[in-house]
């Protein structure tokens, strides 16, 4: 940053003040040392990004500024105050404000309702409900987003309620904003907004910490960025003066030479066949899947894809048309039947619907499978332990014990103990729905890699996927949705980025 002096007319630079200093913080849970010695610093006015694989620390370092947890050593530092405590008020009263990939909204309260939860506006005992509808609705002016203050939050898709949150943090005056995977849920013309809103936070002065995984949006929005690996404060980065391989390097302490890994697999014959399905919001799709492939399902969030998954594993009710697995006519109506018929998927959310957090890992390993684990009604503690093992090393689960509650490993290591689960039931028909979504760029080499087994081993995969590079990598065939309806094939020959967002919008 540079400022004119007026006398001399000439330039001199400026140092920008740090806003928030993290110095020597370090913070252990039994058996695992989340963050080992980091120092970082923060800008006024940038926009700070924050890389790292799963289980490097970031979340742990969130909370730590947010004070949802206390560091064991080291100072965090804002405003030049130091705190080696903090709690969330006092983070609050900071200017902190934290937008987590789960948001902490009340859907049965209105917008403006959310957005002042907690603050008392107006009268001396009773709230000014309209005075709280003004100042959201001034806010949303502000940021040049349209959503009516009166709307119930619950009925709102994700990008409207991640506006609310943001609105929320503005409400409060917020200094810093810490956006924890802010563009995982939101559609490419959401984003589009999103960066928007970004910038003009930014004009404002306020400092934005941008966690993300997505290595384009980081290039895209950021000034600078920090990472960690393994609980270590490793670099930051100008963002003019570094590029990709520098930072994926950085983040897995080794080089990656290839993105998607070659597989060499006979694609057999169908293993499922959908034919005219109509339920859950989607109309008349067709598909085959084969054995041995991996096909890709495309389309804009809203477009029908994990409905369909919940018709083909009986969660949804077909309404119309017919579901074949291996050549058999089958009428699925729960999740039991579909694994008896060898589905099982790998659901978006892992946290609402793939994994108990409160029960360790081996519990839920062993859950969908649990006829494989049990004679008699007794459970063999054994050969339960036996698998749980099995899977842990094979999917590269980094836990101190098969005894770690779900809820204390990183949001990568979730997803794996959910993939461990689904292949322990004896799966050979896998519905992966997003299966790389907030996993870090070393993780999803190692499931790519997992996946090309799998298919190998005469397994099929059902890939549900967002990001366009991994649709086109490890896709054998794309079919396209688009409002519940299918609106294209694609053979490998024709896949391109350009073809898949005309299907995709309709065209």
């Amino acid at each position: 940053m540079v400022e004119r002096n007026s006398t001399t007319n000439s330039l001199m630079e400026v140092t920008v003040k740090n806003v928030l200093e993290l110095k020597h913080i370090t913070k252990q849970y039994p058996g695992v040392i989340a963050l080992n010695d980091v120092s970082i610093s923060f800008k006024v006015g940038e926009i700070h990004s924050i890389m790292g694989e799963n289980g490097a620390g970031k979340s742990t370092m969130i909370k730590i500024i947010a004070g949802a947890i206390n560091q064991n050593e080291g100072t965090v530092i804002i405003d030049e105050d130091e705190f080696t405590k903090l709690t969330p008020s006092l983070s609050k009263e900071k200017g902190i404000g934290v937008i987590y990939q789960e948001f902490n909204l009340v859907p049965s309260l209105n917008v403006a309702e959310n957005v002042f939860l907690g603050d008392h506006i107006g009268g001396k005992y009773i709230q000014n409900k309209k005075s709280m509808h003004e100042k959201t609705q001034m806010i949303f002016k502000d940021l040049n987003v349209n959503i009516d203050t009166y709307s119930m939050v619950g009925l709102l898709s994700t990008a409207q309620q991640q506006m609310v949150e943001i609105a929320k943090a503005i409400s409060k005056d917020v200094k810093i904003l810490i956006m924890d995977e802010p563009s995982a849920a939101i559609s490419i013309n959401e984003v589009e907004k999103l960066f928007l809103i970004i910038r003009k936070l930014q004009q404002k002065g306020v400092t934005i910490i941008y966690v993300s995984h997505r290595m384009d949006e980081v290039f895209r929005i950021s000034d600078s960025v920090s990472i960690l690996r393994d609980g270590r404060y490793i670099a930051t980065k100008s963002m003019k003066d570094t590029n990709r391989k520098e930072l994926v390097n950085l983040m897995v302490g080794r080089e990656l030479t290839e993105s998607f890994p070659q597989r060499n697999v006979e694609i057999g014959e169908v293993v499922l066949k959908a034919d005219n399905i109509t339920g859950n919001g989607v109309s008349n799709i067709s598909l085959e899947l084969k054995k041995g492939e991996i096909f890709g399902l495309a389309g804009l969030i809203g477009a029908g894809r994990t409905e369909f998954a919940k018709l083909v594993i009986g969660e949804a009710k077909i309404l119309d048309g017919d579901l074949y697995i291996k050549g058999r006519k089958v009428s699925i109506k729960n999740s039991t039947q579909a694994i008896d018929h060898g589905l099982g998927l790998i659901p978006e959310d892992r946290k609402k619907e793939g994994i108990f957090l409160e029960f360790p890992i081996d519990w839920n390993i062993s859950l969908m499978g649990i006829k494989n684990f049990s004679k008699f009604t007794v459970m063999d503690k054994q050969k339960i332990d036996e698998v749980s093992k099995q899977y842990c090393e094979t999917l590269q689960i980094k836990t101190p014990s098969l005894k770690q509650l779900a809820k204390n490993l990183s949001g990568g290591n979730q997803q794996k103990v959910v993939m461990a689960k689904v292949l322990a039931s004896n799966a050979d028909i896998l519905i992966f729905d997003e299966p790389t979504r907030g996993i870090d760029v070393g993780a999803k080499q190692e499931i790519y890699k997992l996946m090309n087994k799998l298919v190998e081993r005469g397994m099929s995969i059902i890939m549900i996927s967002s990001e366009m590079e991994e649709l086109i990598g490890m896709s054998d065939r794309i079919a396209v949705l688009h409002e519940g309806r299918k609106t294209g094939d694609l053979l490998k020959h024709e896949f391109s980025q350009q073809r898949i967002l005309e299907l995709s919008s309709g065209l």
